[in-house]
């Protein structure tokens, strides 16, 4: 899937992180947002402009983020991000 960068996921999904990246995935490292909350690692203000500041990380493939997918295969627009994008939904 490809990521369209409409921050989206990283403002409305109740995700589990890693709340200090330098720890990595370790026991006691983690945040559980229990409502609609920005992600602390999400950078940037534009829509379809958004970055993740972990994704360089050697653990990033282990977490709830980076398994996130649809059905289609790889290659395929998000499809929650198009219809974001095309709503100009994702603000925060």
């Amino acid at each position: 899937m490809i990521c369209l960068q409409c921050g989206y996921c990283c403002m409305n999904l109740f995700v589990t992180i890693v709340d200090n990246p330098e720890l990595g995935i370790v026991e006691g490292n983690f945040h559980t947002y229990t409502e609609p909350e920005r992600c602390k690692h999400l950078r940037g203000n534009k829509i379809g402009e958004y970055s993740c500041a972990i994704h360089n990380y050697p653990w990033y493939k282990d977490t709830p983020c980076y398994e996130y997918t649809q059905i289609e295969t790889a290659n395929r627009n998000c499809r929650t991000g198009e219809y974001q994008l095309k709503q100009g939904m994702c603000r925060f």
